[in-house]
C-alpha cells in the first residue's frame, strides 16, 4: 500500500530559526562581509541555541558561551606557543591540535559542564586549523568568541520576541484523551501535559473528553491542574476532577437496563454493570467471568478509584452502563443481535477494541441521549450561568491519535485557536 505524502505542521522553532540565521547574515553584510568572509559561525550559533522554549534558549546559550571561552582560550594558547617551535610542522603539528582537542574536552568536564565539551573543541579547531596561516592569534580568537556572542544574542531576541495575541477566554474548548494517547492504558505524552496545564494556569477553558470512566486517566490528571470539569464514559457522566464529584450522570432507566439484562443473560451472555453512587464508581459482575473478562478485572480490581463487587444489591437508578468484553467476533455477533432493538428501548450501543487485550472488543451499553453532545450541551448550560458569553469549541483530530507527534500537533492548534496572534484593526 502506497502511502500518502505527508507534511508536516511548520513550527514556530523552524520560523524563528531561519529569521535568526536571516538576521545574523544581514548583521554581517551590513558590516561590509561578502562570500568568503562572510562569519558561519554566529549563523550555526544562532541554529544550536534556537530552542522551543526561552528557558531553553537560554541554557542551550550559556552553554554555547561557555564552550567557546574554553576553545578560544586554549586555541589562542596554541596559536601562541606553537610559532616558538617553527619545526613542528606535519603530522606532529597535527598530533598536538590532538591534544589540544583533549585538553579543551578535559576543561569542560573539571569546571563541571560536560555538555559545553563539544562545543569547546569545535571552537578549539576552528580557531587553530588556520595555522601556519595566521598573523594575530588573538584576533583569531577573539573573532571566534565575537561570532558566538552576535548568534547566541540574535537567537535569545527572536526566541523572546512574541507577536500581541488575543487570549480567547470566552471559548470553551473540548479535547478528546484519545486524540491525546492511544488507549486508555497509555500515558499521556509529558510535553502535552505540560503544554495543557501551561494553557490551564493561563487561563483557558478546555474540556477533556474520555470514553472512559475516570479511573482510567485520573492519575495523569493528577499532574494537571483542571479548571473545567471532564466529560467522561462516553458523555454518559461529567465529572469534577478538581473537586472527585461528579457533577451530573445520564444513567440507563430501570426498565431499559432491566430489558437489557434479561436479553443478554437470555443469550447466556456475561457483563459488568457499572454504576455511580456517592461519586465512586461501583462495577458488579453478572454471568460466569470469561478469560477475556478475567483480564480486564485483574488489571482494574486493585484501582483506588473503583470497586468492584461481586453481587447484584445495586440500585437500577445508578446504572450508567453496561460492558461486555469479549473476542472481536464474539462481541461484534452480539452486536450485529440486539443493535436494531436498541433504539426503541432508549439505549445505544458502542464496539470498541479492548486495550491490553489481544483481539479483543468491548461493547458498551449507554442511554440513548448519554451522548457527548448532550453532555457538551449541558455543560456550557452550567457554565453559562456565570459567564453568559462563553462559547463552545470543539478541537479534534480528524486523523486519530497514530504517534506522539499527533497529540503535540493538535496541542498547537489548541494554542493557537486559544491565542490567535492579533493584528492591529484597519482603520476605516
Amino acid at each position: 500500500m502506497q502511502q500518502k505524502l505527508y507534511f508536516p505542521y511548520i513550527g514556530q522553532r523552524i520560523l524563528k530559526t531561519s529569521v535568526a540565521v536571516f538576521l545574523c547574515l544581514v548583521f554581517y553584510y551590513l558590516r561590509g562581509y561578502r562570500g568568503e568572509t562572510m562569519s558561519a559561525e554566529a549563523a550555526i550559533t544562532a541554529i544550536i541555541c534556537m530552542q522551543p522554549y526561552v528557558h531553553d534558549t537560554g541554557e542551550y546559550a550559556l552553554n554555547r558561551i561557555s564552550g567557546t571561552l574554553i576553545g578560544a582560550a586554549w586555541g589562542f594558547l596554541f596559536l601562541w606557543i606553537v610559532p616558538l617551535f617553527p619545526s613542528i610542522t606535519g603530522i606532529p603539528l597535527y598530533a598536538l591540535m590532538g591534544v589540544g582537542i583533549l585538553i579543551s574536552l578535559y576543561s569542560a568536564v573539571v569546571i563541571r559542564k560536560p555538555d559545553t565539551s563539544s562545543l569547546a573543541a569545535i571552537v578549539f579547531i576552528c580557531v587553530v586549523i588556520v595555522y601556519p596561516d595566521v598573523e594575530h592569534p588573538l584576533d583569531q580568537a577573539f573573532h571566534r568568541v565575537l561570532d558566538v556572542l552576535v548568534g547566541t544574542c540574535i537567537a535569545i531576541a527572536v526566541n523572546v520576541f512574541r507577536l500581541p495575541r488575543a487570549k480567547r477566554r470566552d471559548q470553551v474548548f473540548f479535547v478528546r484523551t484519545k486524540d491525546l494517547a492511544p488507549n486508555q492504558l497509555s500515558q499521556i505524552p509529558s510535553v502535552v501535559l505540560f503544554r495543557l496545564n501551561y494553557l490551564y494556569n493561563d487561563g483557558a477553558k478546555i474540556c477533556l473528553i474520555s470514553e472512559h470512566a475516570p479511573a482510567f486517566f485520573i492519575s495523569q490528571m493528577n499532574s494537571l491542574h483542571l479548571s473545567v470539569p471532564m466529560i467522561v464514559m462516553d458523555g454518559a457522566g461529567i465529572y469534577d476532577a478538581a473537586e472527585n464529584t461528579y457533577l451530573a450522570t445520564f444513567g440507563m432507566t430501570p426498565e431499559a437496563s432491566g430489558w437489557l439484562m434479561n436479553q443478554l443473560s437470555n443469550m447466556g451472555v456475561s457483563y459488568f454493570i457499572y454504576t455511580v453512587n456517592k461519586n465512586r464508581n461501583y462495577i458488579y459482575h453478572h454471568g460466569t467471568m470469561s478469560p477475556e473478562e478475567q483480564i480486564v478485572f485483574q488489571r482494574w480490581k486493585r484501582s483506588p478509584y473503583r470497586q468492584y463487587l461481586d453481587d447484584d444489591t445495586f440500585d437500577p437508578k445508578e446504572i450508567v452502563y453496561i460492558k461486555i468484553v469479549a473476542k472481536e467476533d464474539k462481541a461484534e455477533r452480539i452486536w450485529r443481535g440486539i443493535k436494531d432493538t436498541l433504539p426503541g428501548k432508549g439505549l445505544r450501543a458502542v464496539l470498541r477494541p479492548q486495550a491490553g487485550l489481544e483481539r479483543g472488543s468491548g461493547l458498551y451499553f449507554y442511554a440513548e441521549e448519554a451522548n457527548v453532545q448532550q453532555a457538551e450541551n449541558w455543560l456550557m448550560m452550567r457554565m453559562r450561568e456565570k459567564e453568559p458569553q462563553l462559547r463552545a469549541k470543539e478541537v479534534f483530530s480528524s486523523k486519530g491519535y497514530r504517534s506522539e507527534h499527533d497529540a503535540v500537533h493538535l496541542m498547537r492548534t489548541l494554542s493557537s485557536q486559544y491565542e490567535p496572534v492579533a493584528f492591529p484593526a484597519r482603520r476605516g
